[in-house]
Formats: C-alpha cells, sequence, structure tokens
C-alpha cells in the first residue's frame, strides 16, 4: 500500500540526475534483471565509501565469482570498477521474485533489509555482516525495536563489527556469533590517480565532501582568514555532483562581493584562483595530495554523521572537521592531530592549523580472519 500511495513522488524523483538511474532500477526494476550467475558470493553496500572498501577484499577473492549490489548512483559507479556482475538492490517488495540462490551474501555496515536477510537465507546463502556498526545517534532507535531486529538478525551467521561497543549493541539486539575486527576502511589502498602542480608560495585549503549550509560557513571563514593570510586558496569539492551549480553561484556571490577570482577546476587546473569549485568526480584525493589544510565536510551539520578522515590524513593535510561525525566516529579514533569545531569556529581553526603538526593514520587491520570465513563459506 505505502509503494502504491508513493508512486507519483517516485516518478517525480526519478527526473532528478541524481535518482534517474537508481530509483528505476529499484523500484521499477528497469534494466536490473536478477543476478545471471547463481551459487556465487554476493556483497550488498549503499554508497561510495562501502563500494570502495570492498577493494582490499576483493583482491583477496580474485578466484570467486563476485556479485554486488548498491543502493546509491556514486555506489553503483565505484562498484562497476571492479571484476564484478553489478546491480542495484531492489526495494524489498521486489525481493523474493528477484534474489536467486547464492552462496555467501556478505552486507557491509548498517544495511539492514529484513527481506534481503530472509530471503537470502531462505535461499541458501549464509549472511555474514561486515564493518558492522550502530552509531551513538541510532542506538536508541534500533533498541526501540528490538524484537524485530533479533528477527532479522536470526538470519544472520557471521557479525563482524568496528568496536567492542557495536559488539554490545548487537548482543542487546539478541545478535549472535559476533567478532570485532575494526573498520575495514583501515585496509583501503589511498592513492591519487592524477599529479597536479601546485603554485609556490601559496597555501592550499580543500573543503571535501562539503554538504548544503557547509559550503557559507567555509567560505565566509576564508574571506576573513584571507585578510591575514592572502597567499592562501580555497578549493570547495561538494559531496554530491548535482550540486556544483548552485555550489558555483554561491561562490560567485563572494568572489563578487570581496573581489576574488574564482573558476572551475574542468576549465583551468593551474590552481590560481582565490576560489575554484572541483566540479569533476574523482579528483579528491588529487587535491588532498597537493593541501596543507583539509577542511572535512558532512560533520558542521547533525544528520550527516561526517565523511572518511583517511584520506586527508594519508597525504598529510592539517584536517578541521565538525563535531557531528558520528558514523565515522570509529575512524577518527585513528586519526590524530584532528580539530573538532563548530561552523562558526573554523577562522579560528584555519589560524591555529599553523601551530598544529599534519594529521596522521596510525593503525590497520587485519582482515584475513574475514577472508578466511568467507572461503570456508564458499567450500
Amino acid at each position: 500500500m505505502l509503494y502504491i500511495v508513493a508512486l507519483p513522488l517516485l516518478i517525480l524523483l526519478s527526473f532528478k540526475k541524481k535518482y534517474q538511474e537508481s530509483i528505476p532500477a529499484r523500484f521499477f526494476l528497469f534494466k536490473n534483471p536478477p543476478f545471471q550467475s547463481v551459487e556465487s558470493l554476493w556483497f550488498h553496500v549503499c554508497s561510495l565509501g562501502e563500494a570502495r572498501a570492498l577493494g582490499p577484499i576483493l583482491k583477496e577473492l580474485s578466484q570467486q565469482k563476485i556479485l554486488i549490489s548498491t543502493i546509491t548512483h556514486t555506489g553503483n559507479a565505484e562498484a562497476k570498477r571492479y571484476d564484478a556482475e553489478v546491480r542495484y538492490l531492489p526495494y524489498e517488495l521486489f525481493l523474493p521474485f528477484w534474489i536467486k540462490k547464492q552462496k555467501v551474501l556478505v552486507v557491509l555496515e548498517a544495511e539492514f533489509w529484513y527481506m534481503l536477510f530472509s530471503v537470502a537465507r531462505a535461499r541458501g546463502a549464509k549472511v555474514i555482516l561486515l564493518n558492522a556498526r550502530i552509531s551513538d545517534k541510532s542506538v536508541d532507535k534500533y533498541m526501540k525495536f528490538a524484537w524485530f531486529y533479533k528477527k532479522l538478525l536470526a538470519n544472520v551467521t557471521m557479525i563482524y563489527v568496528q568496536s567492542e561497543v557495536d559488539k554490545n549493541r548487537f548482543v542487546a539486539l539478541g545478535a549472535k556469533n559476533i567478532e570485532v575486527i575494526g573498520n575495514i576502511k583501515l585496509a583501503g589502498e589511498i592513492k591519487k590517480t592524477k599529479d597536479y602542480i601546485k603554485p609556490e608560495g601559496i597555501e592550499l585549503i580543500v573543503a571535501g565532501s562539503t554538504h548544503p549550509g557547509e559550503e557559507a560557513a567555509v567560505l565566509e571563514a576564508f574571506v576573513a582568514y584571507k585578510k591575514v593570510q592572502p597567499h592562501a586558496r580555497l578549493i570547495i569539492v561538494p559531496r554530491h555532483p548535482e550540486r556544483f551549480d548552485e555550489v558555483y553561484n554561491s561562490m560567485q556571490e563572494y568572489a563578487d562581493k570581496e573581489h576574488l577570482r574564482l573558476e572551475k577546476f574542468s576549465q583551468s587546473k593551474d590552481l590560481k584562483s582565490d576560489l575554484i569549485l572541483v566540479d569533476m568526480m574523482g579528483e579528491l584525493n588529487n587535491i588532498y595530495a597537493l593541501s596543507d589544510i583539509a577542511i572535512l565536510g558532512g560533520a558542521f551539520r547533525n544528520d550527516i554523521g561526517g565523511h572518511n578522515p583517511l584520506e586527508p590524513a594519508y597525504f598529510g593535510c592539517k584536517i578541521i572537521t565538525g563535531k557531528h561525525f558520528f558514523h565515522q566516529k570509529e575512524l577518527f579514533k585513528y586519526v590524530h592531530h584532528v580539530q573538532y569545531v563548530e561552523s562558526d569556529a573554523i577562522e579560528s581553526a584555519l589560524k591555529k592549523a599553523k601551530e598544529l603538526p599534519p594529521s596522521m593514520v596510525e593503525e590497520k587491520i587485519n582482515l584475513e580472519p574475514v577472508i578466511q570465513k568467507i572461503r570456508e563459506f564458499m567450500n
């Protein structure tokens, strides 16, 4: 009934660039047939970060036939980089007719879909939760529906959680066979794909993975900071590509008001303008590699949960981020020398950055127990 009621909205949203591929595939099965392969190894991820985190695991399991399902367009695009069959995961209503028999289903992080788990298990799959987590912000909601999650988790064979805190929360929900493995994103290969030349004598600041409202706070702070550091340059990399035009227009207002030079990265890559919008996908690591300071978005609002700090830390950026990083809490435990501030304190953090050492990561993760368990279940 809810599906029928939501049909007009789904049709309307499918015309938006962000959803024009995922909504038709997930809610109408448009160009989204079941996996061709059966008795294979199936991974389900939500978005870009989880799809990227699969890299080290898939490298160790290259002899297996790999299937990957995703939720978002960016996650789907990243999954297609692997040697795998890739699909969007359909709405739960369709799963009993869509899922074929597979040997193992590995579900990342917090993708807890009852029909996915129960139908996959009924068709013979061993279900593994990997990088599983229950955030501080959502734990109360899970506990209110503990009866439901106990039933859902009864379909799960093995759970690898990010921390002892997560383990205790899953135990409280009635889960069994839980092992603390850490965050698998620590095992991911971080690299740049291109080399750009950084102009001499400038201080390069990148605002990465920003969301609505965050760009304005960063621009306000940068304009004030530039008055004491005239050689500073600001690069903004929005989290979602459909916002490129919106963010550019906002940057144009500041450029006009403060007499600053603005450019799009796609049109000029000399990095000599005061303000630069990166309006291309896949460039963030290349920018981190050049930057002195990284303002990491997603944590200056209270509804996003932060973004992965490992990439700017790997390239030695001095990281500034917000205080609402609840989805990345486990990763931030391993990153040192980070400034956590509210949006109105970004300018102060920029000034203080000179006194601080570059951020760094001091932890590794051993994926071997996970790899061995998957191989065991595949035999």
